[in-house]
């Protein structure tokens, strides 16, 4: 008999989990206790990047107009103030609906049985699932947990959770503010400043640590911060928020530790991503959890006994793309395969303006492991299309061994970054040297060059 399998979470790490589990011949049963495709399809990453795009092409028209003839200016300028957010809602709201059907259809395509409802340990071959029909009980032989994360809201924010936006609640705001305080300069808070401020908002930016993207390269860091900036954002890095009060009008008044005041009409924490089970009551199978997540094997993704995890839960790699890794990874290893998770081999990906890319390891990771580092730098100013598109700010960085050439890692940071830098994970996953990188024919002209040139100087 087909071992049977129960998922626990519907998103990136769940639904790909429940596919490739069903693929190897298991009966899987998937439990989303909200929508198919999770935070990500729903209100993160494709939502994100379907407002972003819309934000970009409306700051790409000054640079249209000067292509154009006399007035064009006062054109771009009209178009400009004819922005229509509630059209910018509709189309990413058609994107997310086609996949989330596209999920659908692909788990009833593969036989999985879904359940909308939420999930709990009985035992740990037990769940019990509420759902809107009544209570379902389910004994199986392996379970996946993939029950993703939410926004955390530290102090002061944590009283203010449902009269302040977090990522998964901003796209549907009712209409742009004028201004916005975004507290938290990762990656979320540096995509929604762009975003925002490309269609007009007023966006400060309040990080406590010394720069933006903390755990980015810093060359990156700044590289970005200098664009935001020129485009108006304003940066408030090396402090924090210490009291946060709404004033009479209902705009809000913010208190950095340094004594700054932010008057701004509406807040947005971009803080990080907070792991909950309390409702499921892992304790009946015996799972320890904190915020951070439950602890795995972190290659086979392996929980305890016939009980697996992936995605922002195992705390790994808070991606999607890691997470759906994570979920195939689990599935295959749960019906009787040796698969292996390979979380250094993760691209990491920033939609701004200029994007920014890397992955493998960092120049202080690879020291850390006592590695010689060398260095090898290409510009955009020097590339043939970059030059042709007027893109040309930003640079190809790769990381390699110094005393073998073998390459460790990169970064990319320009037009399409997100795009290229899977040229550095296949090299990197084929384990080459610059010396072998070097050997590939890149088509002339194209962005892509640039890895070439950076690998052979």
């Amino acid at each position: 008999m087909p071992k049977q399998i129960l998922v626990i979470g519907g998103g990136p790490a769940g639904y790909p989990a429940a596919l490739e589990a069903a693929r190897l011949g298991a009966q899987v049963i998937l439990v989303e206790k909200n929508k198919l495709g999770g935070v990500c399809l729903n209100c993160g990453c494709i939502p994100s990047k379907s407002v972003l795009d819309a934000a970009h092409r409306f700051a790409g028209l000054p640079a249209l107009a000067a292509l154009g003839q006399q007035g064009a200016d006062e054109l771009a300028q009209r178009l400009f103030e004819k922005r229509d957010w509630a059209a910018i809602q509709a189309r990413q709201q058609k994107a997310t609906q086609k996949l989330v059907q596209g999920i659908s259809f692909l788990l009833k395509k593969a036989g999985v049985r879904v359940i909308e409802g939420e999930a709990s340990f009985v035992d740990a071959r037990t769940v019990r699932i509420k759902t809107a029909a009544g209570m379902e009980v389910w004994q199986v032989d392996g379970i996946i947990l993939a029950a993703g994360s939410e926004a955390f809201f530290p102090p002061p924010f944590d009283a203010l959770r449902g009269e302040i936006y977090d990522n998964s609640t901003l796209f549907n705001m009712p209409a742009l503010p004028k201004s916005i305080a975004i507290i938290g300069g990762g990656v979320i808070g540096c995509e929604m400043a762009d975003f925002l401020s490309a269609l007009g908002v007023t966006v400060h930016v309040v990080e406590m640590q010394p720069r933006i993207l903390p755990l980015e390269d810093e060359t990156a860091a700044r590289t970005l911060e200098r664009a935001l900036t020129k485009r108006g954002v304003v940066f408030h890095t090396g402090v924090s928020a210490t009291e946060v009060r709404q004033e009479e009008n209902s705009h809000w008044q913010i208190t950095l530790s340094d004594g700054t005041q932010l008057q701004t009409e509406k807040i947005l924490a971009a803080i990080g991503r907070s792991v909950d089970l309390t409702m499921m009551k892992p304790e009946n199978a015996d799972i320890v959890w904190t915020r951070k997540g439950v602890q795995v094997n972190p290659h086979t993704l392996q929980l305890k006994d016939h009980i697996y995890a992936a995605g922002d839960v195992t705390g790994l790699c808070q991606l999607a793309h890691a997470a759906t890794r994570q979920g195939e990874v689990a599935a295959r290893n749960l019906c009787g395969g040796t698969a292996v998770y390979h979380n250094e081999s993760v691209p990491r990906a920033i939609y701004t303006s200029p994007e920014i890319a890397s992955v493998g390891l960092t120049r202080a990771q690879a020291e850390a492991q006592h590695i010689p580092v060398k260095s090898h730098k290409s510009f955009f100013l020097a590339n043939g299309r970059a030059v042709a598109q007027d893109q040309t700010e930003g640079y190809v960085e790769l990381l390699a061994n110094a005393a073998n050439g073998k390459l460790l890692g990169g970064s990319i940071v320009g037009a399409n970054a997100a795009e290229l830098i899977h040229i550095i994970s296949v090299a990197l996953a084929a384990g080459f040297t610059l010396t072998q990188l070097k050997e590939v024919i890149f088509a002339h002209p194209t962005l892509a060059e640039a890895v070439y040139e950076a690998a052979r100087l």
